[in-house]
């Protein structure tokens, strides 16, 4: 299986980013700040990935010959509905988009909603006479899997592995536990500063790592979860917040945003990791997206339930993992009512917590596989990517 990109050069043998104006060489500080600079295009994470796991990509420039079926590649930091990609693109694969002779690939690992994506990329298409079928799309939000020249990719997991690939999976010991849970929030959302507040209230947090590192006030408007269905709980929340923030580590911002940095306690002195996610309704999509937040506690040897939207253990269990069906109510990932969501959630986790020691050992040899997994060559999953690239349309 084999992937033909087309980039308008190569330096050091990466791909530089497509579109881009700013000037940076790779292995630099300037080669990560792509994102910063308009149009907010990045280096292919894809690429890196490949690189990594033995997957070979065919990589021409602009102005050389093309093979068949190639794909000019822009990687996005995010996506931005005010750039009309289509019209920054060189000359050649303009006139190539026409004939059909190359397509665009856009890769992206955030979980936007992928169909207002869609709608825009395809106005685009009709503002510049291009046919729909000129581009495909990867998104890390599961809604992606139902759109025409669109595919689905857990671009997190390999993130993950890479970023943290310098420290090593920690040991699954026997030693008994000083901690239940562990529950970290690096930025302000009114979603989480909810869940938290809920949780706080319930005593969950008592004997646990926590963390709600930023202040902030609350928002009616971008919280998916109805404040006013949980009894008392507005008033909760906003005495959480005034109170907020709640610091449990000695690392500043940037080191919490460090893949790299492992705080080891979180999961080796921790019986289960209540893994509060980047979206808990993935922009009105109706689809799941997992960050490396998930898969923290997998690599490093956790129990785990997920605050994120409806489906996110089901995207697990398709990718191989366990989710610990046999020893943990994870009916809640079934319910799309985000507010209903979170109350079982929260009955799931209240119901967990007199039996953490034990639930652990029972699901001992599902946390060995999953942790074994992770660690697994990715090769397999980036082939399936690069096929059903190849045959979108």
């Amino acid at each position: 299986m084999s992937l033909n990109l087309i980039a308008d050069r190569i330096i050091r043998g990466k791909i530089y980013p497509a579109l881009t104006r700013h000037q940076a060489v790779p292995y630099t500080q300037g080669w990560r700040e792509f994102g910063q600079h308009w149009p907010h295009t990045i280096p292919l994470r894809l690429q890196e990935y490949c690189d990594h796991h033995d997957v070979k990509l065919n990589i021409t420039t602009v102005d050389s010959e093309w093979p068949v079926d190639a794909f000019y590649s822009v990687g996005l930091a995010f996506f931005n509905f005010g750039i009309d990609y289509f019209e920054l693109l060189p000359e050649r694969i303009r006139t190539g988009l026409f004939s059909g002779c190359v397509r665009v690939l856009f890769y992206y690992h955030e979980g936007d909603n992928p169909l207002r994506i869609k709608l825009r990329l395809d106005a685009l298409c009709a503002k510049h006479d291009l046919r729909n079928g000129c581009y495909v799309f990867v998104s890390g939000n599961t809604a992606a899997k139902q759109l025409e020249n669109f595919v689905y990719f857990a671009d997190f997991e390999l993130w993950y592995y890479q970023r943290n690939r310098a420290s090593a999976p920690l040991e699954i010991h026997h030693e008994p536990r000083e901690r239940e849970f562990t529950v970290l929030n690096r930025l302000h959302k009114s979603w989480r500063a909810l869940a938290m507040a809920d949780l706080k209230s319930l005593d969950l947090l008592t004997k646990s790592y926590w963390s709600y590192c930023e202040s902030g006030v609350f928002d009616d408007a971008e919280c998916p979860i109805e404040i006013d269905a949980i009894a008392g709980l507005r008033t909760t929340t906003e005495e959480f917040l005034r109170g907020a923030p709640y610091i449990s580590d000695e690392l500043d911002h940037d080191q919490r945003n460090d893949h790299s940095t492992l705080v080891a306690k979180y999961h080796a002195n921790s019986y289960c990791n209540i893994v509060m996610e980047t979206h808990f309704d993935a922009d009105q999509s109706g689809g799941a997206f997992l960050t490396e937040k998930t898969f923290k506690p997998i690599k490093h040897g956790q129990l785990f339930f997920i605050a994120g939207p409806a489906g996110s253990l089901q995207v697990l269990r398709n990718l191989g993992y366990r989710v610990f069906d046999h020893i943990l109510d994870n009916s809640y990932d079934l319910e799309t009512d985000h507010t209903q969501r979170w109350m079982a959630l929260t009955r799931s986790i209240y119901f967990a917590r007199s039996e953490l020691p034990v639930l652990f050992e029972q699901a001992r040899s599902d946390i060995e596989h999953n942790q074994q997994l992770f660690q697994a060559v990715k090769t397999e999953r980036l082939n399936t990517l690069i096929k059903e690239i190849n045959e979108s349309h």
